[in-house]
């Protein structure tokens, strides 16, 4: 199994259609031992019982716009494992009304919270995790969508996070990559996910996705668990800084 003896940290779990989820489960078919983070009780709820299906016991408390919820699970982790070989990054939120109208009526204060949690984020959870990573040469995932290249309906200032998050993914891939680090982000087509479920119009997108991809087919969790494996999998051990779409080809085509 490609994950055997691997431990891997899944940050970004809400419910059993995450994306994150789709990932974890591949990674534990493959052997990976898992640990999972959550960001408040609610999700927790949900959380839960998903690692607990997965063989799982480490299930840690973590909002990330707080340094003290991130080095406070940085610490519990530390004490559990000796090292770390994974981080899966699937943390990010907008408000929703911040998802309607115009992007050009995008609030401070909205546009402050979801560069926060759906990009500095990444900074900041790489920064923690730089040492256990290192001691076993480990890699990062975190998780991208088209929005952060080309102008897609109601995604609005997500879509301006996202590429924040590709640009921070990129500069990261310098820093770590001399300590034997990689980190590289997947951007999945549309699918029915909890976040999906704020953008106006995205059953609208589904069918269009489907129209015009390539493969004429909506992406999968399979697809994207897929991806995700290998990326965190010595199969990808030269493969750092990257974007890799995931979305039967629609990224490719222009008209």
């Amino acid at each position: 199994m490609l994950m055997q003896n691997k431990r891997i940290l899944v940050c970004g779990v809400a419910n059993e259609r995450s994306i994150a989820w789709s990932i974890a489960r591949r990674l534990h078919a493959e052997g990976a031992e898992l640990a999972f983070s959550y960001p408040n009780e609610a999700i927790e709820k949900r959380v839960r019982p998903l690692a607990e299906s997965v063989g799982s016991s480490i299930v840690l408390p973590c909002d990330v716009t707080r340094d003290e919820d991130l080095d406070a699970m940085t610490a519990a982790l530390g004490a559990e494992w000796d090292g770390v070989d994974g981080v899966v990054h699937a943390i990010a939120f907008a408000q929703r009304e911040e998802l309607k109208g115009r992007f050009i009526e995008t609030s401070r204060q909205g546009f402050q919270l979801a560069l926060d949690i759906s990009a500095y984020s990444l900074v900041a959870l790489a920064k923690r995790m730089e040492t256990l990573l290192t001691a076993r040469s480990g890699a990062i995932v975190t998780l991208t969508y088209f929005g952060a290249e080309k102008v897609l309906p109601h995604y609005n200032v997500m879509g301006v996070a996202k590429a924040a998050l590709e640009a921070s993914m990129r500069y990261l891939a310098a820093d770590l990559g001399p300590k034997g680090v990689r980190i590289n982000a997947l951007s999945a087509g549309p699918m029915k996910t909890l976040s999906a479920a704020g953008i106006t119009g995205f059953k609208t997108m589904l069918h269009h996705h489907a129209e015009r991809a390539p493969l004429q087919r909506n992406t999968t969790g399979d697809d994207v668990a897929s991806t995700g494996l290998y990326l965190l999998s010595e199969l990808a051990a030269g493969v750092t800084g990257e974007v890799v779409h995931v979305d039967g080809g629609y990224n490719i085509i222009g008209m």
